[in-house]
């Protein structure tokens, strides 16, 4: 042992993130053989910092790697370091962090080629071919930290998804996005994590909170929904600063794209605004039509395998699902119990009938009827003025989805006519019409895939206007030619009768008398016929239904039926027949087992007969 040396020595062990500003003339530190040279050894006393050990100053024989004291001699002008050798056998140890302040994630720009420190949770991880990338997220914004070992090798493996976690590194810019270059990382204890995520979940609740703005038109009904449309839209906003993924499942049809269009371009938009991959808006949200006109056991199955997926091998967490023109039905519950499993949240805007076992599987649910309003106030009419909560930014992009969604969906509420004017100078009734039409047409040979690009080109939201009215004219007029073939094979095999409430009835087969596999489809076509027969017999009760082996679509007007109801109590009256379906009141359909069609296109008819009629 050197005589000046006691066991009261101070060895200092540089964290990860010290620099040359971090070590002082005289002191002794920790370090590893890196290199010889024929004047002295090289000592690499962190990641960040070597010196020189001249020949002289060299106490022992060393090979590469080997553990090493040192005392600072000298640190030149230029950043050269000085060392010599010491030989202790005797002496305490303490570590150095870099002396970085912590800071908000909001605030990193304006630190740029800094060292900083960041505490916040971890929302993603993911490993590339390089390094490993870290998504955290703190009170004020979301912030990518690039960790790096080895090629393709993670980084800090103990910490995990969820983790409150401390950064230290330098603030860069890489591809033109900001990015922490890590130089250590430290998963907080209980205690600090616990401080911390308290001070997040405060910050979260104030700047998720929706503002308050007033709806586009006025309307009692959604001013009653107002608590709960605000409501879910901040569990959305929630999520994106939380950065969870997002599934937006809605109707394939033009309300069902309206609604779902429109929460879309306020949540990408507001994900581009909190950071992150410069391509998060697609892989942190996706958007996708349900085959059928509620969420079904298939489409949790695929929402499920991908999320799993993504999970493994992305690092994400599970999914917000959004339900928008489905989710309010009974036959919604087989999905939310597969996803209750996973313990995904789901939130629902929806205008079909509710079932009330449905609410204790929603984190939110914005539907009329809750509030004594009906299926008038259509899903894109409630979907727009989420999104305007969600981000307010985007209302000039989709101020006219209600008006589209409105006659799209045939409304008779007061609110369709003063979501038309509201746009009047841009877009008349039959534009909306149009737009609508295409919607549903364009739709059909996308099958349930989202075509993004295709329907903001249709709802005129790329701001491409002159491609737009190409667009339209074209699939109108396609439309409109193969709705006329198949109104032109099926409308001389319409059957009718009146029945005994003085109700129009009108029965087609769609399933022998119109043409399969092409537009329009089964529902659409019944939908076609039936506006005919209103406008031949106006004024007049009508009920039409259009029927195939083992379903029935059932549209009507001036006859006040509850088709969910007379669902429900004909799977009570006949057994066998493996009914199931719904809708909205006077609109929806009936599904059963072939062999059973006669027995319950009867009895539904029967129940018709006993409904009241406007006069």
């Amino acid at each position: 042992m050197e005589n000046n040396e006691t066991n009261d020595v101070l060895v200092y062990r540089l964290g990860a993130g010290c620099d040359l500003s971090d070590i002082e003339e005289g002191k002794i530190y920790q370090g590893k053989v890196q290199g010889f040279a024929n004047f002295g050894m090289f000592v690499q006393m962190n990641d960040r910092i070597k010196g020189l050990v001249h020949k002289s100053n060299i106490k022992a024989e060393h090979k590469e790697r080997d553990a090493i004291l040192v005392r600072v001699r000298q640190i030149r002008p230029n950043g050269n370091i000085d060392l010599e050798e010491v030989q202790i056998q005797v002496y305490q140890v303490q570590s150095l962090d870099r002396k970085s302040t912590t800071v908000r994630i909001a605030d990193l720009l304006s630190r740029l080629g800094k060292t900083v420190a960041i505490e916040g949770e971890i929302a993603q991880i993911k490993q590339t071919s390089g390094p490993t990338i870290f998504t955290i997220v703190d009170e004020s914004g979301t912030q990518n930290a690039a960790a790096f070992i080895e090629a393709g090798v993670r980084a800090y493996p103990e910490a995990e998804l969820d983790n409150v976690i401390r950064v230290v590194g330098e603030v860069m810019m890489r591809n033109n996005q900001l990015q922490i270059e890590v130089d250590s990382l430290t998963v907080l204890s209980e205690d600090e994590a616990a401080a911390v995520k308290v001070r997040i979940e405060l910050a979260l609740e104030a700047r998720a909170e929706p503002p308050e703005i007033p709806f586009l038109v006025p309307s009692e009904v959604m001013e009653r929904l107002r608590p709960e449309m605000r409501k879910l839209a901040k569990i959305i906003r929630k999520a994106v600063f939380m950065s969870q993924p997002i599934i937006l499942r809605h109707h394939a049809d033009a309300d069902g794209i309206c609604s779902a269009v429109a929460i879309e371009q306020a949540v990408v938009s507001l994900i581009r605004e909190s950071g992150g991959d410069f391509d998060a808006d697609y892989y942190m949200f996706k958007r996708a039509p349900s085959k059928a006109p509620f969420y079904e056991i298939e489409d949790i199955t695929r929402d499920l395998d991908f999320s799993l997926k993504d999970h493994i091998r992305f690092g994400q967490k599970m999914p917000l699902v959004i339900l928008t023109d489905n989710g309010s039905t009974e036959e919604d519950e087989p999905a939310y119990k597969i996803a209750s499993v996973y313990d995904i949240p789901f939130v629902v805007i929806d205008h079909h009938h509710p079932d009330g076992t449905i609410d204790k599987y929603l984190k939110a649910h914005v539907n009329p009827y809750h509030v004594g309003g009906d299926f008038g106030i259509t899903a894109g009419m409630l979907g727009t003025e989420v999104a305007r909560l969600i981000n307010p930014k985007i209302e000039p992009v989709i101020r006219h989805l209600p008006a589209v969604a409105g006659v799209g969906d045939r409304s008779e509420a007061p609110e369709r006519a003063l979501f038309l004017g509201l746009v009047a100078g841009q877009y008349s009734e039959q534009a909306c019409k149009d737009i609508a039409l295409a919607l549903d047409y364009e739709q059909f040979w996308l099958r349930f895939n989202d075509g993004r690009e295709i329907v903001k080109d249709i709802l005129n939201i790329t701001g491409n206007p002159d491609r737009h009215a190409k667009l339209i004219a074209l699939l109108v007029e396609g439309a409109n030619t193969m709705i006329e073939d198949q109104m032109s094979a099926c409308l001389p095999h319409v059957v009718s009768r009146v029945l005994k409430n003085d109700a129009n009835l009108f029965l087609i087969d769609v399933e022998i008398h119109a043409y399969k596999f092409t537009f329009p489809p089964p529902g659409k076509t019944s939908g076609e016929v039936h506006d005919r027969l209103c406008r031949k017999h106006a004024g007049e009760p009508v009920v039409t239904i259009g029927f195939g082996p083992d379903f029935a679509v059932l549209r009507s007007r001036g006859v006040l039926m509850n088709i969910p109801r007379m669902v429900r109590e004909l799977r009570v009256e006949i057994p066998g027949g493996g009914i199931s379906g719904g809708g909205h009141l006077v609109v929806g359909s009936i599904k059963f087992v072939e062999g059973m069609r006669n027995v319950v296109l009867e009895a539904l008819i029967e129940k018709i007969a006993l409904t009241s009629v406007q006069k």
